[in-house]
């Protein structure tokens, strides 16, 4: 199942993909919020009218969830790491966004001027469906709602200021995901799946999932050992390599304000953001 937070006269909406579009299942009194749904699970939808279905291009999305922790992974594609001047971990590199950082597909993203050095990274991003606390990597996936594209996007300028990465991970809006959430029975992880970053049409990163170092089961199950993984909470799994960082001084093209990036991931879709 494909499912989205859409905005509708104002309010969240949640919906499914559909032949149509997008089927209201708020509208239709299936179900109030995806963090509603999360916690029930997903079960047979009843038959909908075609009242109850929006135009695709009528659709305004809203965040995927509403996560009580944005997680991350660093330097989990071994390309990705070198390019960067690092060496592959030997463990998962885990840091965090704060939850002003979520920004929807479709949604404009500041660029603030005292930075310069913007730069994107495509990523897999898990959403955790029940907790999680010192699972075992055999349980871990067991654990996950589904699957969503993400964006972490990065001022490089900052980011490496100190040891830790956070103050160039988490400006506003700085955590793009969606549009869907894709339920595991329609998306395996453990298969390769092509992930692909796009700026104004041209692709920068092209890669697939399976070049990950750690897996979605080994980042959950890592992950939970230090933090109690609760529903709807979002873990971005690594980015390929193509970033702006990894190539020479000279080559660096950072993003601005009038860019289109676009991440794309195979069996899920499209997260386009514009940034000004």
């Amino acid at each position: 199942m494909k499912l989205c937070n859409f905005i509708k006269n104002g309010n969240v909406h949640v919906g499914a993909a559909c032949a149509g579009g997008v089927a209201d299942l708020t509208s239709a009194g299936i179900i109030s919020s995806i963090d509603d749904l999360i916690r029930s699970g997903c079960g047979d939808l009843p038959e909908l009218s075609a009242s109850d279905v929006v135009p695709l291009d009528n659709i305004v999305f809203a965040n995927v969830t509403s996560p009580a922790k944005i997680l991350c992974v660093g330097l989990n594609y071994k390309s990705h790491a070198e390019e960067t001047g690092g060496t592959a971990p030997e463990q998962p590199v885990l840091f965090s966004k704060f939850n002003d950082a979520l920004s929807p597909s479709g949604a404009d993203i500041n660029l603030p001027p005292w930075q310069r050095c913007y730069d994107y990274e495509a990523e897999l991003v898990i959403v955790m469906g029940s907790r999680a606390w010192n699972v075992s990597e055999a349980e871990a996936l067991s654990h996950v709602f589904g699957y969503t594209c993400g964006n972490d996007l990065s001022a490089r300028d900052c980011q490496f200021i100190s040891g830790q990465w956070l103050i160039g991970k988490t400006f506003p809006g700085f955590a793009p995901c969606g549009p869907w959430i894709v339920t595991p029975d329609e998306f395996d992880p453990t298969l390769p799946k092509r992930i692909t970053c796009s700026v104004n049409g041209q692709t920068v990163q092209d890669d697939f999932t399976s070049d990950m170092l750690f897996n979605c089961s080994r980042i959950i199950s890592y992950a939970s050992r230090f933090f109690a993984l609760s529903p709807g909470d979002l873990i971005f799994t690594g980015t390929p390599p193509g970033v702006i960082l990894g190539k020479p001084e000279n080559e660096r093209v950072w993003l601005k304000p009038g860019d289109n990036v676009c991440v794309a991931i195979e069996g899920i879709g499209s997260l386009c953001n514009s940034l000004v």
